[in-house]
């Protein structure tokens, strides 16, 4: 590492940060100049969480300029019905971009993609039984390119800020992010800067630098890279992608809502339970539950949302269970679940505003907990789920007990990775 960029030797090839910036100085890149084509979009415009302020979506923009609030992506409900239904989704490619008119990729053919998407929802009957549960279900999200839920954030935000002529994209990362958007930046041909804490998983140091981001390690947490992330913003230009810093990763990551409820044959899940760091799942899940219901596809109460974190960074189990409406930051985290180490949130208001709106709840596990739980899925199940995702067993445990969960409901349990990447963790 020198200058704060590191440094790696892959066959014999050493790649550095240098890397980015001489794509950024001038190498070519496929997306420039592109002919106007034909849109299967649907997209509206930016409407931000909190004021509602409205926003051209045509503009390439983080925070709402007015409140600094995350912006979320608006579209013409009445022209999607006009186009498209769930029979006529029937016929389409099993992949994410299978729901086209609903994300905001204006021009098709700007589309990047490595296959992410319409992963399998998979009975999970051992543990139901041992739990007690009638319908138990895990979202594996672990079969997605990089093994991770993150491609579909990746893919949708990477072709929406090549459309809207972004140059460079800066994200700090536990790991697995930054991973999505290295890879997803190299299929692109954009330049891509990774910041993350020095004691991340090695196998994510390695696959950023691999596909050719420039990568810097620092020393402290994800809201340490993502201070070098904003000092780049003001120095060199870099955009800034981190979680809810811009409105199209959340696009992405709604599609697993999608998915579940065409899987469940256009029904919603009573109960969805997602490990939580920045916690974009909930608020990407919601909204994607939410606009099919509002297209008039589904029937029914959302699902009652739960956020899972460690015991050593739960800043958002404190403030939901303090009525808070935002988080506070958390001192000293640590968890050994990298994904889980999110000191504080900048989507904490509406991801708290979510889990009371739904009735759903937040719950926090001991590294312990999560330790046994991954060799517990993979022995009755064959499952094999990174520390994020096997948080969720013992939360579900908890809620089961506590009575918050009844035997006859129906559980989404959202696998966000696999653990084949993670076995020094064990």
């Amino acid at each position: 590492m020198s200058d704060g960029v590191f440094n790696l030797d892959v066959d014999g090839v050493v790649l550095t940060g240098d890397r980015g910036n001489n794509i950024l100085k001038g190498a070519h890149n496929r997306f420039q100049s592109p002919e106007p084509l034909a849109t299967t979009s649907c997209l509206s415009h930016l409407e931000c969480s909190e004021c509602l302020a409205q926003v051209d979506a045509d503009k390439l923009v983080g925070l709402c300029e007015i409140c600094g609030a995350p912006l979320l992506v608006r579209y013409s409900l009445d022209r999607i019905q006009e186009k498209l239904s769930p029979k006529t989704l029937s016929d389409r490619s099993p992949d994410l971009w299978r729901y086209a008119e609903l994300l905001p990729i204006r021009n098709s053919e700007r589309r990047v993609s490595l296959g992410e998407g319409f992963t399998p929802l998979l009975p999970m009957p051992r543990l139901a039984k041992s739990l007690g549960l009638d319908r138990l279900l895990l979202k594996d999200e672990g079969q997605n390119p990089g093994g991770t839920f993150k491609a579909r954030g990746a893919a949708v935000a990477i072709s929406r800020l090549i459309e809207l002529g972004g140059t460079c994209a800066a994200i700090p990362t536990n790991g697995n992010a930054g991973e999505a958007w290295a890879m997803y930046g190299a299929q692109a041909g954009l330049p891509v800067v990774v910041v993350m804490p020095e004691d991340a998983q090695i196998t994510s140091q390695r696959i950023c630098v691999a596909s050719g981001a420039e990568t810097h390690l620092v020393k402290g947490l994800i809201s340490d890279a993502g201070q070098m992330v904003k000092q780049g913003v003001a120095e060199q230009g870099w955009f800034d992608v981190s979680t809810f810093k811009e409105p199209y990763r959340v696009e992405g990551k709604k599609t697993m809502a999608y998915e579940i409820v065409e899987q469940l044959n256009w029904n919603l899940p009573d109960v969805v339970i997602c490990p939580t760091g920045g916690g974009m799942a909930i608020a990407a899940m919601h909204k994607g539950f939410q606009e099919l219901i509002e297209l008039g596809w589904v029937t029914g109460s959302l699902p009652r949302m739960v956020a899972v974190q460690a015991k050593g960074c739960a800043p958002l189990v404190d403030a939901f269970a303090n009525n808070a409406k935002v988080s506070a930051f958390q001192e000293n985290a640590h968890t050994f679940a990298n994904g889980l180490r999110v000191p504080k949130s900048v989507g904490d208001r509406m991801i708290l505003r979510i889990l009371r709106e739904t009735n759903g709840t937040a719950i926090a596990v001991s590294d312990e907990e999560i330790r046994a739980a991954i060799r517990w899925a993979a022995r009755v199940e064959g499952i094999f789920l990174c520390p994020e995702a096997a948080a969720i067993l013992p939360g579900l445990q908890k809620l089961l007990a506590s009575g918050f969960i009844q035997p006859h409901e129906q559980v989404v349990l959202l696998g966000t990775g696999n653990g084949l990447k993670y076995t020094n963790a064990l």
